[in-house]
């Protein structure tokens, strides 16, 4: 990636900051809010993000890469292993942590568990309460402090990444605290996903908005092909994978109506992303134990367990 510069005699500033918390806690509603654009997927689905995705964010001079990490969780399958693993990854290569904790769940069981293991990244901490707009202020501040008194944070953000209330302030802080050096991406970019990546990622969270709990989160999309047309559209082949016939039957829908659903909401959003006419096509297809296949984790930027 080209390195960007400030403005004619200014100190550049860039840094990684790492957004862990349990799944759902609104990291990556947070990473499009801090970025001003949409870069990661966001549906009510838990451990909807799998690898590690990067937004890119501009305060001043600073420019801020925020990793969404995936959810941590108690892993039970070889795909659960390989996310959180990938999670607690980015944390120890951050230079700044990000702990997210939503505050209508408050201290739950998987927020403590989080919390007891946070000593094991060397990384300055930030505590982010999301969802703040939900819980009475006292029953918050009374949060803030149980959370303080688990781990050493440097300072305490209450945000609501949906409304984006408190993100700016967390924005600046950031921006101020991240090292002095040149950015590595340029300043336009918001992302340092290959675009064929974030168009599968939308089709992706358009499939799990439409099926809800009715399709297992093993499924995935990859962009196949993608073709510049000469009228300035592009024609976009992609296929979703599932791992039995009866998910395939649930995907296409009685008469192929809910993929064509899906395909015209991910079209849609794809069109604006990319500011082209989209010509979307979408197949189904079965692949059996693909949630098994090192070559799956790989395409999907996560490391293969080996048990």
């Amino acid at each position: 990636m080209a390195e960007g510069a400030a403005g004619e005699g200014g100190t550049t500033r860039c840094g990684f900051v790492a957004l862990i918390g349990a799944p759902n806690a609104g990291k990556s509603t947070l990473v499009n809010a801090l970025v001003g654009s949409k870069v990661a997927i966001v549906t009510p689905k838990v451990q909807t993000t799998r690898a590690l995705l990067r937004g890119i964010a501009m305060q001043g001079d600073a420019q801020i890469v925020l990793v969404d990490t995936p959810g941590i969780f108690a892993p039970k399958r070889r795909l659960d292993r390989a996310m959180v693993a990938t999670a607690w990854t980015g944390a120890h290569d951050a230079d700044i942590v990000a702990v997210l904790l939503d505050a209508k769940q408050g201290l739950d069981e998987a927020a403590e568990a989080l919390l007891g293991k946070l000593g094991e990244a060397p990384q300055p901490k930030i505590l982010v309460l999301n969802k703040v707009d939900l819980v009475e202020k006292p029953k918050l501040l009374a949060l803030a402090q149980a959370a303080n008194e688990r781990a050493r944070f440097e300072a305490t953000f209450m945000v609501s990444a949906l409304s984006g209330s408190g993100v700016l302030d967390l924005l600046k802080w950031l921006a101020a605290r991240v090292p002095e050096g040149p950015w590595h991406f340029p300043a336009d970019e918001v992302s340092d996903a290959p675009v064929r990546q974030l168009a599968a990622e939308i089709t992706r969270e358009q499939l799990y908005l439409k099926l809800h709990q009715e399709l297992p989160y093993q499924s995935t999309v990859e962009t196949e092909t993608w073709t510049e047309r000469p009228d300035g559209s592009v024609r976009i082949e992609q296929t979703v994978y599932v791992e039995r016939e009866s998910q395939r039957k649930i995907v296409l829908g009685k008469g192929g109506q809910t993929i064509k659903a899906i395909g015209e909401a991910a079209r849609r959003e794809l069109a604006a992303i990319i500011e082209q006419p989209v010509h979307l096509f979408l197949f189904v297809k079965v692949r059996e134990g693909w949630g098994d296949d090192p070559e799956r984790y790989r395409q999907m930027g996560l490391e293969f367990p080996k048990e």
